[in-house]
């Protein structure tokens, strides 16, 4: 039986326990004639909970160990000497042949007698571990089933404890995003530090020459690996996109939440939110065969050398690109300002757009200034438009006409083609994420002190 197939299974005998257990609730409120503690829907709930959680918890722990212990196994019946030939590489490379072999997938070269050999074996293991796991998720069910509803009672306190689970629930779910903050930064941090065990932090924080040789010779001769190139031009970018996006974005949002009439605000609102949902990849292609050859053009009318490829030509397509996250934020945000506000101001004789500077703008900075950070982050973390129209120069300038490269463009570069990962031309990668992930927080300590400051002026 497949994975799906178990699922939905498990899914029909945990409905087909709630309604036991909704049935049994109400037959023994009616039989006794007794007030029940808590409502029959939660006695189904926990009916079908003791029937699929004990089963489901099994599935996913056999899920996770069952491919380990079959490859050990199947190892363990392989010729002393095969193994011995193989590398930890080479010895996963042919499990993972003997896998497609057993699954009924082809592999190239039809399988050698010793892959055969090892696949009929793993097939074997394979339909005995699936009849294991039905058996066992059989029995739980029943057994949850049969011991949940003989504990149905009026006493019974059936609601705290489906309360209860959904409260675990929920502290599981945000408990996923930290873990998985935390594992993400710990993994970089690792990484940079084997970095930085071939490369000096100074040097690495403070160096203006960006040229990895691509050597894997040792710690000697691996060329220079200076940020500040990198920083510069990303600041850069992101500083054109910014001064793009947020006048644009904001004035837009100021319209439409102050003075679009209904029928203009329903038609531009989803019409501004498209550019949210374009693929970044495409606002390269546009930046790269129509806004680069047009800056240019520009350029030479006015007798100044501006390059296709340039800071200009990708801050100015990735503006255009992170106006939605402003203008719709900061429209939300307006909206939401007390009529009261409004009214006071206008009693007093300041006029609508008075109003709007020194009463509306002030009540919604710490959402605006959220917007705004928003946005600032998805410029520094964007990596498509900036590889196709950045021009990837790394190279520390001041010219906004001249080609530059971003830590997200060299991220890449460094991590593209076959590579030792091992070596600093590749770590290197880990070392400038854990930088970008330092900015984006910076970004956001600022961003909490700013709204904290005026959440208190404004509650």
């Amino acid at each position: 039986m497949s994975n799906l197939a178990l699922i939905a299974t498990l899914l029909v005998m945990m409905a087909l326990a709630y309604h036991l257990g909704l049935t049994r609730s109400r037959a023994m409120a009616a039989e006794h004639d007794v007030r029940m503690h808590s409502r029959p829907g939660y006695y189904g709930v926990l009916v079908a909970l003791w029937c699929g959680l004990p089963a489901l918890a099994i599935f996913l722990l056999w899920s996770f160990l069952a491919p380990q212990m079959i490859d050990m196994l199947v190892t363990q019946q392989l010729p002393t000497d095969l193994v011995a030939g193989l590398s930890d590489r080479e010895l996963q490379t042919f499990l993972r042949r003997v896998t497609a072999l057993a699954e009924g997938r082809g592999v190239a070269g039809g399988g050698s007698p010793e892959e055969l050999a090892a696949a009929a074996h793993m097939a074997r293991l394979q339909t005995i571990e699936n009849f294991s796991l039905v058996a066992l998720m059989a029995v739980l069910v029943v057994v949850g089933l049969i011991v949940a509803r003989r504990r149905i009672s009026p006493n019974w306190r059936a609601r705290n404890q489906v309360e209860r689970v959904i409260m675990i629930a929920l502290a599981a779910s945000s408990a996923v995003a930290i873990f998985t903050t935390i594992g993400i930064v710990l993994s970089m941090l690792g990484e940079a530090l084997k970095f930085f065990s071939f490369i000096s932090p100074i040097e690495f924080f403070f160096g203006t020459t960006w040229n990895p040789r691509f050597s894997t010779s040792g710690a000697s001769n691996q060329g220079e690996f200076g940020l500040l190139p990198l920083l510069w031009g990303t600041m850069m970018v992101s500083t054109i996109a910014l001064l793009v996006a947020i006048p644009v974005g904001l004035m837009t949002a100021i319209y439409m939440a102050e003075y679009a009439p209904p029928w203009l605000r329903n038609v531009a609102k989803p019409v501004i939110e498209i550019l949210a949902g374009i693929p970044t990849i495409v606002y390269g292609f546009f930046a790269l065969i129509v806004v680069g050859p047009f800056l240019s053009s520009i350029g030479d009318l006015i007798g100044i050398n501006i390059r296709t490829t340039s800071a200009l030509t990708a801050g100015l397509v990735m503006g255009i690109m992170i106006i939605p996250f402003v203008s719709s934020l900061s429209d939300d945000i307006i909206t939401q300002v007390p009529k009261s506000l409004r009214d006071g101001a206008l009693g007093l004789g300041a006029t609508k757009s008075e109003t709007i500077r020194q009463v509306v703008l002030p009540a919604a900075l710490p959402g605006i200034v959220g917007a705004f950070l928003l946005a600032a982050s998805r410029a520094i973390g964007e990596t498509m438009i900036v590889v196709l129209a950045a021009g990837n120069n790394p190279v520390l300038h001041a010219n906004p006409f001249e080609a530059v490269s971003t830590i997200t463009v060299t991220i890449v570069n460094q991590l593209t083609g076959d590579m030792d990962f091992a070596s600093p031309q590749s770590l290197v990668a880990f070392a400038l994420g854990l930088t970008l992930f330092v900015i984006t927080l910076g970004l956001n300590v600022i961003a909490l002190v700013v709204v904290r400051k005026y959440r208190q002026q404004y509650e």
